[in-house]
């Protein structure tokens, strides 16, 4: 997952988080999207540095790429399902 994010089953339930916290990407991305910017977060958090947060947010980015790309393929799929069947 890269060097700034991180799993482990004994840390918040396995949600990724940033390596050597207990800060989940889940929590920085809710304080972006509740309209806090990076330098307000890494002053209300000095443990964090602006890289790790730049990190949360392309972990999430890749991962709604990822759920996009299965998503698609499951329409496909369907699609494909329909067409051959007798209903």
């Amino acid at each position: 997952m890269g060097k700034y994010i991180t799993q482990n089953p004994a840390i918040l339930g396995g949600k990724p988080i940033i390596s050597g916290t207990r800060m989940s990407v889940e929590a920085i991305l809710e304080l972006l999207a509740s309209g806090i910017e990076i330098k307000e977060i890494t002053k209300e958090y000095p443990f964090l540095k602006k890289a790790q947060v730049q990190a949360a947010i392309d972990y999430a980015t890749k991962v709604v790429s990822r759920e996009e790309k299965y998503i698609n393929s499951l329409t496909i799929i369907n699609e494909d399902s329909a067409d051959s069947h007798p209903y």
